[in-house]
């Protein structure tokens, strides 16, 4: 089955927070959704488990009892230990006896965190709080997982951990969604959803984003159009359209998924710009 949000819209208020956006995700892949703040990730994800309602639009998902959910929040009660969550959630889901020691074990061997079983959740590092949220959410094999930003703010080894756990819960047969700030991450995914203020800027596999972007990148010392430039370590990357003509103190580049989405979201602005 093919879960997805087909045309969602989402209004806040005054805000409209998805505009027309879809998604879809096959059992056994992973769909990165990215974009920076306010650009309708969660928005998206939580129309996904139920928790918000579209305007418009069709979600196709199991029920919430068949949805692993890992919020942008830790995911776990920090006044209980491991164990603790992984039991009470269990329990929710009706899991009990030995059924739910071997699950709760496997799992947390998996996730490097079965050492520290008995530790508060209060006490754990960030990464190792994250990878037990992911855990929590993946407790009653759910066909469909959503996380929500799953290694924002965790450190480099604690990222690589979580990925392997996710690309274990796809391999398994699991259709996930993440959500992710981190356009690396997101290149690692079967597909991607790039999203800019509840618009979405691009969607498809990696090659195919690639693959559609019309207009060049050039790598310089010093902008000739600072408003279309961003920093890429020590130098700068400049977007040109293709009937333009890179000038000759650039150099072209073969543009990557950070280059895209950065000058997707310029053109995106400056149309905003001209219609307003």
């Amino acid at each position: 089955m093919t879960y997805a949000v087909r045309s969602g819209v989402v209004r806040f208020g005054d805000t409209l927070a998805l505009d027309e956006v879809s998604l879809e995700v096959e059992p056994g892949s992973v769909i990165a959704v990215g974009g920076g703040d306010g650009a309708g990730k969660t928005t998206l994800l939580r129309t996904l488990v139920g928790k918000v309602q579209l305007e418009r639009g069709v979600v196709d998902a199991p029920s919430p009892q068949a949805i692993g959910y890992l919020p942008a929040t830790a995911g776990s009660w920090p006044s209980l230990t491991v164990a603790q969550n992984m039991d009470f959630v269990g329990g929710i889901y009706g899991l009990s006896g030995k059924a739910l020691v071997s699950r709760r074990d496997e799992l947390l061997d998996r996730a490097s965190l079965l050492d520290v079983a008995d530790r508060l959740a209060s006490q754990l590092s960030g990464g190792m709080r994250r990878k037990l949220g992911f855990s929590m959410a993946m407790l009653h094999d759910p066909p469909l997982l959503v996380l929500d930003e799953p290694s924002t703010g965790v450190d480099p080894v604690s990222r690589v951990d979580l990925w392997r756990l996710v690309s274990e819960a796809a391999a398994a047969g699991a259709a996930v969604v993440m959500s992710t700030t981190y356009l690396d991450e997101a290149e690692r995914a079967a597909s991607l959803l790039a999203l800019d203020r509840g618009r979405m800027l691009a969607s498809g596999t990696l090659h195919q984003v690639l693959d559609s972007f019309d207009g060049a990148i050039a790598r310089t010392a010093t902008p000739h159009r600072r408003a279309w430039a961003w920093r890429r370590g020590r130098v700068y990357h400049e977007y040109w359209p293709a009937t333009a003509e890179v000038p000759l103190d650039a150099v072209a580049v073969i543009p990557d998924l950070e280059d895209v989405v950065i000058a997707l979201s310029l053109l995106r602005g400056h149309d905003r710009e001209l219609a307003s």
